[in-house]
C-alpha cells in the first residue's frame, strides 16, 4: 500500500463520517416533525424555531470557527466540537419542553459547525491541489448519504427507537467519531499565528468587499431557503399540500437526497471537463440556481408529481456549493478559510430566519384559510425574495472578477 493511499485511509473516512452525521442531524427533524408537534403540542412556529436553532448556532459560529481552524488546525477543533454536538443530542433525547429542545438543537448546530470546513482545511494541508476536487466530492457524497439516512431509514427506525432513541444513538456515534478524529495525523502547515487584531482586520476586508456582497444575498435567501425547506418544511408540505402519507413523503425526501448526491458527483467529476470546453463554474452556478427557482414555482403550482419535482430541486441546489470556490478565488489564498466561513454565515443565518419565519407565516395565514393554502402563499413569498436575490447576483457581473 503506497503512502498516498495510507494517508487517504487515515484521514478521509474520519472527516467523512463527521459530515455524514452533520447532514443527517440537519435534516432529521423533517421526518420526526409530526411526532414532535403531536407529543409536545407544538405549533408550526414553535417547530420552526426549534429546528432553526441548529442553523442559528451553526451560522453564528462560522466566523470564530474560521479563526480557530487557522490557528489550531482542523483535527482538534472538530473533535472537540463533536463532543458538544453529542451533548446536544443527549439533551434533545431527554427534553420535554420547547426551550430545552431549542437549546439542545443549538448545541447540535454548534457542535457540527466545523464538519465541512475542517475537512476542507485538512485536505488542503495534506494533499496537492489537483486532488482537492475528488476529496471534496467524497465529503459531499458523505453528506448526501447523511441526508438519505435522515429520510426513509429514520422513518423506518421510529417504531423501534422512537425519536428520542434516534438522538441517543446519534450522541453515541458523535462521541465515537470524535475519538476517531483524534487518531488522524496532524499537520502544522496551513495554520497561522496572527494576532487577534490582524484576524479581525482580515474579516473587515472580506465584509467590505463588493464581491462578497454579490454572493451573500443569494447564499442567504436561495441556499438558506432550500436548507430551511429540506431540513423541516418539505415533509409538512408534502403531507398537507399534496396529501401524501408520511411514508410516501419520506420516500420523496429520499429521492431528493439521492438527486443531491448525484449532483455532487456531477460537479466533482464534470465541472473541470466543462470548464475546458468553455462552460465556466460560474455558469453552472447561475444555471443551477435559476433552475432551482423555476422548480420551486412548479412545486407551488403543482405542475408535476412531487416525485419528479423535489428530486429536480435537489439536483439544482447541489450546484450551489460552487459558490464557495468561486468566491474564495477572488481573495488571497490565506483568507480562503475565512471567506468560506463568512459565506457560510450568510447561508445559515438565512436558513435560521427562513425556517422559523415559514412556520410563523403558516400559523398566521392559516388563521383565515386552510393550512395548504397558507403553505402555498408562504412559499410563493419566499420564491419572490429569492428571485430578487438571484437577480442581484446576475446584475453586477461586470463590476467584479471571480476566477473561473
Amino acid at each position: 500500500m503506497n503512502h498516498s493511499l495510507r494517508l487517504w485511509l487515515r484521514l478521509v473516512p474520519a472527516y467523512a463520517v463527521g459530515y455524514f452525521l452533520s447532514y443527517g442531524l440537519r435534516s432529521v427533524n423533517a421526518v420526526i416533525a409530526p411526532e414532535l408537534m403531536r407529543e409536545l403540542d407544538m405549533t408550526a412556529a414553535g417547530l420552526g424555531l426549534l429546528t432553526s436553532a441548529y442553523f442559528l448556532a451553526f451560522g453564528l459560529f462560522q466566523l470564530p470557527l474560521g479563526l480557530l481552524l487557522d490557528r489550531f488546525g482542523p483535527r482538534r477543533v472538530e473533535a472537540g466540537l463533536l463532543l458538544v454536538a453529542a451533548a446536544g443530542c443527549a439533551l434533545f433525547g431527554l427534553g420535554t419542553s420547547l426551550p430545552t429542545l431549542a437549546l439542545a438543537r443549538a448545541l447540535i448546530g454548534l457542535g457540527v459547525s466545523a464538519c465541512l470546513m475542517a475537512s476542507f482545511k485538512a485536505f488542503s494541508q495534506w494533499f496537492p491541489a489537483e486532488r482537492l476536487p475528488s476529496l471534496t466530492a467524497t465529503i459531499m457524497v458523505a453528506g448526501g448519504l447523511g441526508a438519505l439516512t435522515a429520510s426513509v431509514p429514520v422513518a423506518a427506525a421510529l417504531p423501534l427507537l422512537g425519536w428520542r432513541g434516534v438522538f441517543f444513538l446519534c450522541a453515541a456515534l458523535l462521541v465515537l467519531t470524535s475519538g476517531f478524529l483524534l487518531t488522524v495525523p496532524d499537520h502544522a502547515a496551513g495554520t497561522q499565528r496572527e494576532s487577534l487584531a490582524q484576524q479581525l482586520r482580515s474579516l473587515r476586508t472580506i465584509f467590505s468587499d463588493r464581491t462578497f456582497w454579490r454572493f451573500a444575498p443569494q447564499g442567504c435567501l436561495v441556499s438558506g431557503g432550500f436548507m430551511a425547506i429540506q431540513g423541516l418544511w418539505a415533509m409538512p408540505w408534502l403531507m398537507e399540500v399534496n396529501g401524501a402519507t408520511r411514508n410516501d413523503a419520506a420516500g420523496v425526501l429520499f429521492l431528493l437526497a439521492l438527486a443531491m448526491l448525484a449532483g455532487f458527483l456531477f460537479v466533482a467529476t464534470c465541472s473541470g471537463w466543462l470548464a475546458r470546453r468553455g462552460i465556466a463554474p460560474m455558469t453552472l452556478l447561475g444555471v443551477g440556481m435559476g433552475l432551482a427557482l423555476l422548480t420551486e414555482l412548479a412545486i407551488i403550482l403543482n405542475l408535476a408529481p412531487p416525485a419528479w419535482l423535489w428530486p429536480l430541486l435537489g439536483v439544482s441546489f447541489s450546484l450551489s456549493n460552487i459558490a464557495y470556490s468561486q468566491l474564495s478565488a477572488a481573495f488571497p489564498v490565506a483568507l480562503a478559510g475565512r471567506v468560506n466561513t463568512a459565506l457560510n454565515l450568510a447561508v445559515f443565518v438565512g436558513a435560521f430566519g427562513l425556517q422559523w419565519g415559514i412556520g410563523a407565516a403558516v400559523d398566521g395565514i392559516a388563521a383565515g384559510m386552510s393550512r395548504a393554502d397558507a403553505f402555498r402563499i408562504t412559499f410563493a413569498v419566499l420564491l419572490l425574495v429569492q428571485a430578487l436575490a438571484f437577480a442581484w447576483f446576475l446584475l453586477p457581473a461586470k463590476r467584479v472578477h471571480v476566477a473561473a
